[in-house]
């Protein structure tokens, strides 16, 4: 590798996976990396500049209801600190009926239209390989978008060379990139309960909602919508100050407004992936 060939942790195994990724990385010969702004597609994404050089590595952010805009201007940010060639992409993945039917494969079909239009843009842009930033943890959960990632032939590196989120996040603040303390943020279709219908006023309100609550002095939540019905986890040891009467008139005026008949606060409080606690 060029700029990071060393790294100070004294975390061998890191340091071998580290080692084990560049290997990767360095088989290839002109790459498009998935970038989303998330912390593991911008690790990837510097490291792919590292090894490759930044003429051949294009990084490819998909512009959509389902990132929220404050998302996608910093993801750009991001990519311009790194000097990284962004090329924005529109897959009309909402348009999908059976992406916006929003069954428990709904990530499935949203990644195979994404990966299908990499991979046609790779061919196009001369790259021998299309990258994505899934990583050994991804595993654990329900992931349907990791067999449209098998099947449509995408190359995870971070995953190949065993690297976990905690390896990723810790590789990030060594090399301090922007985000790698940023809270995980998937797409906002992820905040719909299954089988209700992925609409862009439903994507509008949950973004909105999210970042009402952001304006409130509060980071990592999820604004869940079930219907006429929105669930709001925060972390657990937030959920009290989240109820206090101050915050509650001004929470459930906003989210009537929004068009929300009841406004609910999980008291279990904040869960990555709660959705899929009913399948």
């Amino acid at each position: 590798m060029a700029e990071h060939s060393g790294i100070t942790t004294d975390n061998i195994l890191l340091r071998q996976r580290y080692g084990r990724l560049g290997e990767i990385l360095n088989g290839f010969r002109k790459v498009i990396v998935a970038y989303s702004g998330g912390v593991d597609s911008t690790l990837l994404l510097r490291v792919c500049i590292d090894c490759l050089g930044g003429e051949n590595v294009i990084a490819c952010l998909a512009e959509s209801e389902l990132l929220a805009r404050s998302e996608y201007e910093s993801a750009i940010k991001t990519a311009e600190k790194m000097g990284a060639v962004l090329e924005i992409v529109h897959p009309g993945v909402i348009e999908k009926p059976e992406f916006a039917a929003n069954t428990a494969d709904r990530c499935y079909h949203c990644k195979m239209e994404l990966y299908l239009s990499l991979t046609e843009l790779a061919r196009l842009r001369g790259c021998d390989a299309v990258l994505c930033g899934s990583n050994t943890d991804d595993s654990e959960d329900f992931r349907p978008g990791l067999r449209a990632e098998r099947e449509s032939g995408i190359h995870g590196p971070l995953c190949d060379a065993g690297l976990t989120k905690d390896d990723i996040c810790a590789l990030s603040k060594e090399f301090a990139l922007p985000n790698w303390d940023k809270p995980p943020q998937p797409c906002l279709a992820t905040r719909l309960i299954y089988g209700l219908e992925i609409s862009p006023e439903r994507l509008r309100q949950i973004e909105q909602g999210e970042e009402f609550l952001h304006g409130l002095g509060f980071n990592e939540l999820r604004v869940r919508h079930h219907g006429n019905l929105v669930r709001i986890e925060v972390p657990a040891d937030r959920v009290a100050d989240l109820a206090r009467p101050e915050y509650c008139n001004e929470i459930v005026t906003y989210f009537r407004e929004l068009g929300f008949t009841y406004v609910s606060l999980d008291l279990q409080g904040f869960r990555s992936g709660s959705a899929n606690e009913a399948l």
